[in-house]
């Protein structure tokens, strides 16, 4: 009998504290700094388009929103670390195209969350083109001219990571081009392009935040970009496409998620800063530098694109083969 009277004393202050846990309202939220968490290193675009929202987000919700890059696996380990955080809108990801609709097809094991159940779509940042980059060194100077190299000798390829766009660009192109390019994996675009300059690997399929400055100074070398339209901060590059392989398209983008179960109220807050944020005329200008366009819209279109996404990579990882362990 007596556990039975603590039993129904006990229960309702333990609903009480848990709803007290979590924000009734939007409003109510937040009330403690946000870890944004990045999945690559320093100097690459996801980095890049993190702290570009980051200073701002954080004067918009009056809580700091402090950045925690977790490199490594292609952006896996960020992406399992909030796939398992409290959904309490604390931590949130910087999410990629790599982890979320590359690397469940990629991957021979299986990985430890699942891209769809696991999350809860906050907005989409951006989109953005890569640019085939190569090193002084080599001998091309069109896409045509690198594929007759790329015949007669064997060149290397840096990118980001297993799983990245970078990656799958790469794949995509050996398969369309008759060639067998050697991938070669960084923890993130920055230290890919510190060895591109460095002449350590040929090329890489870089995102234009990294390559654009490069270029620019003359280090390395742009012949292309990897989208089907030409970049209006590149207007002067060919698409892929049209230097060569037609129908070539490997878009990049990044965009933010929470752990799912995470209440609505928090999304639609933090859906609806961020959309401030991107249309910032200063905002906007930066991340055109970078060679970012930003793509704000719903949860729920952000959620169909994730899936269209990885059902289009999947079917390139099936044709060319490619696996990750």
């Amino acid at each position: 009998m007596k556990f039975a009277i603590f039993t129904r004393i006990a229960m309702p202050a333990a609903l009480i504290a848990a709803a007290c846990a979590l924000p009734a309202t939007a409003a109510d939220y937040p009330t403690k700094p946000i870890r944004l968490v990045v999945g690559f290193a320093p100097g690459g675009g996801t980095d890049t388009t993190a702290r570009a929202i980051s200073a701002k987000l954080s004067d918009l919700l009056g809580h700091q929103v402090i950045i925690d890059n977790r490199a490594g696996a292609a952006g896996n380990i960020a992406t399992e670390i909030v796939a398992k955080a409290p959904p309490d809108g604390y931590t949130i990801l910087m999410g990629t195209i790599a982890a979320l609709a590359i690397n469940p097809s990629l991957y021979t094991t299986r990985l430890p969350f699942d891209p769809i159940r696991d999350f809860a779509p906050i907005i989409q940042a951006v989109d953005s083109t890569n640019v085939l980059s190569l090193h002084p060194s080599v001998a091309a100077n069109s896409v045509k001219e690198l594929i007759a190299l790329a015949k007669a000798k064997s060149l290397n390829y840096g990118s980001s990571g297993v799983g990245g766009t970078g990656h799958l660009a790469g794949e995509l192109f050996n398969t369309m081009a008759g060639v067998k390019m050697t991938h070669v994996p960084y923890k993130g675009g920055g230290p890919a392009m510190v060895d591109l300059i460095g002449g350590q690997v040929q090329l890489v399929f870089a995102t234009a935040a990294s390559a654009v400055p490069q270029i620019k100074s003359g280090k390395i070398r742009g012949i292309a970009v990897t989208t089907i339209k030409r970049s209006a901060l590149m207007p002067n590059l060919p698409t892929i496409a049209e230097a060569g392989l037609p129908g070539f398209d490997a878009n990049n983008w990044y965009g933010l998620l929470a752990p799912a179960k995470t209440p609505r109220p928090i999304i639609d807050r933090l859906n609806a800063e961020v959309t401030k944020v991107l249309v910032m005329p200063d905002v906007k200008e930066f991340l055109f530098n970078q060679g970012l366009d930003p793509a704000p819209g719903t949860p729920e279109k952000f959620g169909a694109y994730i899936k269209a996404e990885t059902a289009k990579w999947a079917k390139v990882v099936k044709d060319s083969g490619a696996k990750a362990n």
